[in-house]
């Protein structure tokens, strides 16, 4: 059964470590049952088109059990502006076979195959989801009518131009498991009430819970009987109340407790294409600015299927009369659908545009449709119900022709180009006007991997005087494989091949005409003497496709000072932004929020925590000071003691003191001579900080302490810890002193080992001294208290200047005594990293009595790991690069600017006008001197 094929799954997993890795990756974002049900699942993905292939790299990065790919068509150069699998050499060969060597080499685990004959109901039947792309409207109903009726997942993808549509079927019953993905929301109990209904007070201002939610109690004292009640439905009675079942006959509350949410599935119905069609309601809006061109464009693209079964084939590009005949046929459509604006405009375009096949556009939607495969696999996340709609004529020519030629019949006509699906929208003048832009691409990751596809597509920077200049100073891991699709598993590893270089020279295969060179550069103030001035000044525009804020900002700076626009994007997981700056007409991405309102307090994490993630960021901080800091302080100090110290004590006492003993340490006579000293200071650590540190604690805070209000210290988010005694055969307790040994060791060049045999050996060597608590300690309650404790100089001057003097003369053998600074690095199941971290978190969280985590969610919060698919990744970099037309083409209304923010998991797209830039009024003063006859008089201006 369900319980058997999982467990042959797990045995499958263990197998393989590049099948482990690929199984991680999707859980990140989709959790372990999703996971499974997307391993059985088998998909027909019709089109292999610049649409279809998009659809379907993504289906199978994402790990499905089998993907088949359907073309009857052969390959012509209209498709090379948006199919990045075909070759010259695939000229006049079929798409599907064509495709077929690079879509099976994206992802080893799942089986890929190549059907070239036509589509029938015999075929489907193989399938759980079929996707129709590049289909006509005959199709579209005859195979969706088959599908709805035999269960079969049904999607309907197209791109015309500047124009998408997106559908779905999944049948007259479909249950959603999880509607959203996100983490389930939680609260600490502060009291709960015996009365009917029971009336919870939360800890937390805010609970997080809405009217309906479900929720389970744990962990509760005296009432202990709503630990085993199950999920209870609540009513919100406030931003920090909510009211559960009948508590009256309960024992009295008296402490703690946890409320933590329950998902409930829920159960979606669907129509089949044909009802679909004339139901207004199932349209989902992506602009809300553009409901009207959306309603439209329903009509529009139900009369372009008719304009091609009648005239044979697409309106040709810039063609009046063409255009003349689609605008009839949709007036004619209205008669029955009656929409109270017809927006002729949009039909207009349309049929300017539909020829065209853009690479962004397919991006776009390509992210989109893939998701909707997988959440009809899974079950996971809520599907889109029905319709979607997405247009970007707003790329088009501000007024007539722009800065650039006038689109005529002529300029846009096909040339026996790999752009000709991108001129039949632009013409060729700009098409030009790409190749000769020069671009800085600041990130090779998930997000650079797409764009520079996109910039290989649409030939940015291929022409006479373009260029790419992309940097990343990153390696390839074996986590970057299932959303980073430039990459290979050979290329893991391997020193020469960084993630820029190897990405340049996949997008050289895509289009041979790219001129792009890469770097392995940190974008910094360290690197502009690289990335100076008249580097800036030399370029057209600067992509962002980095993982962290500070950088953003920083590169945002750059390109502010520099008057240089920015595109600009970023994901979490199913949920993704886009952010275009133009100088002088957009605002910029400006300095970094402050992220202080969610961060933990430092008092909580040194002394009171109550979370996981709490013991996590502390079990890092660890991490950090241990294995790093340290060792950096002492290198810095070997290359300039002088210097080192007068910059140290100049940082104040408070954390002067904290560094110079941490350099003492790796100095003097603390500094390991051999293996047995690293396990004899990592069980020493282990005392300190699991024993002592709480005996220390609880000196100064027993657990009877009461408040100046007489009530008990120890309540609410304060809960009270007890120490832990080591104990060897304890297997948390051991990990902790390998993985710390072991670390010790490597900042230091000693060699340790796994051996636990041979560390408790040693470990029965070790001498760890008696601890008596001080009643001198003061342990700060909040970070005021800890700040204003540094402030008023209470430190131990005596031990600082012993330090000082001590360090004032480094030793003569300081290059034998540099240390290795250890890099926190997350991926690597082998460097003790992520064995450190786990250990300790859950050390300290059996110290509080704070539920453990396992390694998976352990790695992913403490790693700080930023969850990536690539189905947000493809529609966020199609986003910016229909963002970058615009730049391209000089466009200088805001209106014609969009920034997004989508979330796939619910199907929730927003497209927006930015912002303008901050203007500010600055008062001036002007001082003047005039010389006259008698002398010199002075006049002062404001303006």
């Amino acid at each position: 059964g369900a319980k058997n094929m999982f467990q042959f799954t797990i045995i499958t997993l263990a197998s393989s470590n590049s099948l482990v890795f690929w199984a991680l990756c999707g859980r990140y974002v989709l959790g372990h049952e999703a996971m499974r049900r997307m391993g059985t699942a088998n998909v027909l993905i019709a089109g292999m088109r610049g649409l279809g292939v998009e659809i379907a790299k993504n289906v199978i990065l994402s790990g499905v059990k089998s993907v088949t790919v359907q073309d009857e068509g052969p390959a012509e150069w209209m498709d090379f502006s948006s199919q990045f699998f075909l070759l010259a050499s695939h000229l006049g060969q079929n798409r599907a076979l064509s495709s077929l060597s690079q879509l099976s080499g994206l992802n080893p685990h799942v089986h890929v195959s190549a059907h070239t004959g036509p589509l029938k109901e015999t075929l489907l039947q193989q399938f759980q989801v079929v996707v129709l792309t590049d289909s006509t409207l005959d199709d579209q109903q005859r195979f969706g009518t088959f599908c709805h009726s035999n269960g079969i997942k049904f999607i309907v993808a197209d791109t015309k131009g500047l124009c998408g549509q997106l559908f779905c079927d999944f049948g007259e019953e479909f249950e959603v498991l999880d509607t959203d993905g996100e983490t389930p929301a939680s609260a600490m109990i502060d009291h709960i009430t015996k009365a009917d209904p029971g009336v919870v007070t939360c800890i937390e201002q805010r609970h997080g819970f809405v009217n309906g939610s479900t929720v389970s109690l744990s962990e509760v004292c005296g009432m202990t009987k709503l630990n085993s009640y199950g999920p209870v439905d609540i009513k919100v009675l406030g931003p920090d109340s909510f009211s559960i079942c009948d508590t009256s006959s309960f024992s009295e509350y008296k402490k703690g407790g946890v409320a933590t949410e329950v998902k409930k599935s829920k159960m979606l119905q669907f129509k089949p294409l044909d009802e679909a069609l004339v139901d207004p309601e199932l349209l989902v809006m992506t602009d809300y600015g553009k409901m009207t061109k959306h309603q439209t464009l329903h009509l529009a693209f139900q009369a372009l299927h008719g304009f091609v079964k009648r005239v044979g084939r697409l309106p040709k590009p810039r063609s009046q009369s063409d255009a003349e005949l689609l605008v009839a046929m949709v007036t004619e459509l209205n008669k029955v659908s009656h929409l109270d604006q017809l927006d002729e405009g949009v039909v207009q375009s349309l049929s300017f545009t539909a020829c065209g096949d853009l690479a962004p556009v397919n991006a776009f939607i390509g992210g989109l449709a893939a998701q909707e495969v997988m959440k009809a696999c899974t079950g996971k996340f809520t599907p889109l119900q029905q319709w979607l709609y997405f247009d970007a004529l707003e790329c088009l020519p501000e007024g007539n022709g722009g800065e650039g030629e006038e689109l005529t019949e002529s300029t846009c006509s096909p040339r026996g180009s790999r752009y000709d699906g991108q001129t039949a929208v632009f013409g060729s003048g700009f098409q030009e006007r790409l190749g000769e832009q020069k671009y800085f691409l600041v990130g090779a990751g998930a997000i650079g991997c797409e764009l520079l596809k996109n910039f290989a597509l649409i030939g940015l920077g291929a022409g006479e005087g373009g260029h790419i200049t992309v940097t990343d100073m990153d390696s390839i891991e074996r986590s970057n494989l299932n959303r980073q699709f430039l990459f290979r598993s050979q290329d893991i590893g391997v020193r020469e091949k960084q993630k820029s270089e190897v990405a340049a020279q996949a997008v050289r295969v895509m289009n041979p005409n790219m001129n792009i060179t890469a770097h392995q550069n940190r974008l910094d103030p360290d690197s502009e003497q690289v990335y100076g001035h008249a580097f800036f000044m030399g370029l057209d525009g600067v992509a962002a496709a980095l993982d962290n804020v500070e950088a953003r900002v920083y590169l945002d700076g750059r390109c502010v000072q520099h008057q240089r626009p920015m595109l600009e994007g970023g994901t979490l997981g199913s949920k993704g932004h886009t952010l275009v700056v133009v100088p002088h007409l957009t605002e910029s991405y400006g300095p970094a929020k402050t992220g202080s309102q969610n961060a933990s307090p430092l008092c909580t994490l040194k002394n009171f925590p109550h979370r996981i993630e709490h013991t996590l960021q502390w079990a890092r901080d660890q991490f950090e000071g241990l294995y790093k800091q340290a060792a950096e302080h002492v290198n810095l100090y070997f290359r300039d003691a002088a210097g080192f110290l007068e910059r140290t004590l100049g940082r104040g006492e408070a954390e002067a003191l904290e560094v110079l003993e941490c350099v003492w340490g790796g100095v003097g006579g603390q500094r390991p001579q051999g293996w047995e000293d690293c396990v004899g200071w990592a069980r020493r650590q282990w005392e300190t900080l699991y024993n002592n540190d709480i005996a220390q604690l609880l000196h100064c805070f027993p657990s009877d302490q009461l408040t100046s209000s007489g009530l008990p210290f120890w309540s609410g988010a304060k809960r009270c810890p007890h120490p832990l005694t080591f104990d060897p055969s304890n297997t948390t307790h051991m990990d902790y002193v390998v993985a710390a040994a072991n670390l010790y060791g490597q900042i230091y060049g000693i060699v340790g080992t796994r051996d636990s045999s041979a560390i408790r050996s040693i470990l029965e060597t070790v001498h760890i001294p008696a601890f008596t608590p001080k009643s001198t300690v003061k342990i700060h309650l909040t970070d005021k208290e800890m700040e204003e404790e540094r402030e008023s100089g209470h430190l131990d001057t005596g031990r600082l200047d012993e330090l000082q003097k001590k360090l004032s003369s480094p030793p003569v053998n300081s290059a034998a005594l540099q240390m290795h600074p250890i890099d926190f690095e997350k991926d690597d199941d082998n460097n003790f990293h992520i064995d450190y971290i786990v250990a300790a978190s859950n050390l300290r969280a059996e110290n509080y009595d704070i539920p453990t985590a396992d390694r998976h969610k352990s790695k992913l919060i403490a790693g700080r790991i930023i969850p990536a698919i690539a189905t947000t990744t493809a529609a966020v970099a199609g986003l910016m690069c229909v963002e970058l037309y615009k730049l391209v083409q000089g466009h200088r209304k805001i209106s014609s600017y969009r920034s997004g923010y989508i979330n796939l998991a619910v199907q929730y797209c927003v497209l927006s006008e930015p912002l303008g830039p901050q203007r500010f009024t600055v008062m001036m003063n002007a001082i003047f001197f005039f010389f006259t006859g008698e002398g010199i008089e002075l006049t002062v201006f404001t303006w």
